[in-house]
């Protein structure tokens, strides 16, 4: 392990573009919810099940991916995820010629299938690859990228699909609007596999070894779930994937309730992945050196609370702000859960990696809840109480539950 870790610079600029490709594909959601909203004339919960689709696919096939990882090893696994990834957006084409809401949610699944492979193997290939104490600046550097991606993804595809013109279409012409994008996503999903497959400057790590921790033995633990800190981490993942889909992708439907142009409420959503963006250049300047990644995790549970707090009871720009800074909040949350979870698991790794990439689907199911709740109180605005108690038990995480060593 100590050779892999003077020369994992490298990898980790390969795993950088794979982060970039993640985030574009990611975060164009928040501009497909509205986007379909309109086309399929949905209501709110109906639209939420862009990401339900999208996020689900992680809890149904993390295990599987495990194994998968475990018979081709990390780097041909991200290899096989792009190209699922590219039949995913393949699956657009058809959707739109037939003007299909379950084919389009059947591709963002099947992108979603990919992602899991890519981030079962991508997140532990970060956190493996140098030193313990600085995985969660490591992953900040994933994090720039994944964000800076959704920036230009959710800029480019808001002026192509929310975009007003002179003419009105219908919604059979509104839907061929995705068609030449995700062309041209496809064939980059494919170049980029190619390259994965083919590149020698990415080369295998052994998960399994990984040194235990000197607190707990991973020789005298016989099941994964003996270890309460990972355990509690699947909670926080789930938590905490749930506060950030909601904030980056509920904020332009929620702009366009205030009554702000589609146009203009589709640029909200950069917003938050601006503010996450700010906070992994703090998370990069002050963690390990200045601050832990547990004392930062409170300081974001703590954030989290009060920009929501703000969220609900202010109005206008001010509100949508608040959302924004709801990135700033959470933008080291994955960053430090990740080498917290996985302290001291050695060679229950990559199983513990696939059981928190499960926890992903706090995206798929928390923005549902979010949706039926605004459909039932008639409040965007007031749906985002749901944010409370996730931020809350995110804090209890920092404070108390990743100390755990036993139950």
């Amino acid at each position: 392990m100590s050779n892999q870790n003077k020369n994992y610079l490298g990898p980790l600029i390969i795993i950088g573009i794979l982060f970039f490709v993640f985030g574009f594909v990611t975060w164009v959601n928040a501009t497909l919810i509205t986007f379909f909203q309109k086309a399929f004339n949905l209501d709110n919960t109906g639209s939420y099940l862009v990401t339900f689709a999208f996020f689900i696919s992680y809890t149904i096939m993390a295990l599987p991916a495990s194994e998968v990882l475990k018979r081709t090893g990390f780097k041909n696994g991200m290899a096989l995820g792009l190209l699922v990834m590219a039949v995913g957006t393949l699956i657009f084409i058809p959707a739109a010629q037939i003007a299909s809401y379950p084919l389009f949610l059947g591709g963002l699944f099947t992108i979603g299938i990919g992602l899991t492979l890519l981030q079962t193997a991508s997140n532990p290939y970060v956190t493996i690859l140098g030193p313990k104490e600085s995985a969660a600046q490591r992953i900040s550097f994933m994090g720039i990228a994944n964000k800076l991606a959704g920036v230009i993804a959710q800029y480019i595809f808001a002026g192509i699909l929310l975009g007003g013109g002179a003419v009105a279409l219908s919604a059979q012409d509104e839907l061929k609007k995705v068609e030449i994008p995700y062309l041209i996503l496809t064939a980059i999903l494919v170049v980029l596999a190619l390259v994965v497959k083919t590149s020698k400057g990415l080369p295998e790590v052994d998960a399994e070894e990984e040194e235990p921790s000197e607190e707990v033995p991973v020789t005298r633990k016989t099941s994964i779930w003996q270890f309460p800190n990972l355990v509690l981490g699947i909670v926080a993942i789930f938590c905490y994937v749930g506060v950030e889909v909601i904030a980056a992708d509920t904020v332009i439907n929620y702009g366009v309730s205030l009554g702000f142009p589609e146009e203009q409420a589709g640029k909200f959503g950069t917003y938050t992945l601006f503010g996450m963006m700010v906070g992994y250049l703090l998370g990069i300047l002050l963690i390990p050196k200045v601050i832990s990644q547990s004392t930062y995790l409170v300081l974001s549970g703590i954030m989290g609370i009060g920009f929501s707090i703000l969220a609900i009871f202010t109005s206008g720009i001010v509100s949508v702000y608040s959302i924004a800074l709801l990135g700033f909040a959470h933008a080291l949350v994955w960053p430090a859960l990740w080498p917290l979870a996985l302290d001291g698991l050695g060679k229950f790794t990559k199983t513990a990696s696939a059981l928190l990439i499960m926890g992903i689907s706090g995206g798929a199911i928390l923005p549902m809840v979010y949706g039926m709740i605004a459909d039932k109180s008639g409040s965007t605005q007031h749906a985002y109480w749901i944010l409370l108690p996730l931020y809350g038990y995110i804090l209890y995480y920092a404070l108390i539950g990743h100390k755990k060593r036993n139950w």
